[in-house]
């Protein structure tokens, strides 16, 4: 009877894992679609230059390189390769970078900017170094286990 259970506890995780793994593809799947649309946008974006347009263009881009370092994460698990901490902070850098840019954007048009637009400029640009310093040491560790 115990053994029963326990190979029927191994089949529902084997089809569990089975499971996981259709459901990564599909996420893998729709990153990439969602990527494809941003950059058409953004391709569109340069058809027509403007002010508006680069800023839209940039923000796109970057936002494509997100998406593309989160696709790049799922890929690495059904390849069943080790999970790297790295692309994350890359991705929390290229975040930081974009928001900057937005609130860049956003105020450029105006006389007097608000001070907490300029906390939010200030805040996102230490979370860039904190996150280039645990890049770096990620970096180190991961040189230091080979």
């Amino acid at each position: 009877m115990e053994q029963h259970k326990i190979e029927l506890i191994e089949q529902l995780r084997k089809w569990l894992v089975k499971i996981d793994i259709v459901f990564h593809v599909v996420a893998a799947l729709l990153l990439l679609a969602a990527c494809s649309f941003i950059l058409y946008y953004a391709f569109l974006n340069i058809l027509q230059p403007s002010r508006d347009s680069i800023i839209h263009l940039v923000n796109d881009v970057l936002l494509a390189l997100i998406i593309l370092e989160l696709l790049w994460t799922v890929i690495r698990f059904l390849k069943k390769q080790r999970f790297i901490l790295t692309p994350f902070l890359a991705i929390g850098i290229i975040v930081a970078i974009r928001r900057i840019l937005l609130i860049e954007a956003q105020t450029s048009y105006m006389e007097h900017v608000p001070v907490e637009k300029l906390y939010e400029i200030g805040l996102s640009a230490i979370v860039i170094i904190i996150l280039m310093v645990a890049y770096y040491l990620s970096v180190k560790a991961q040189k230091l286990e080979q």
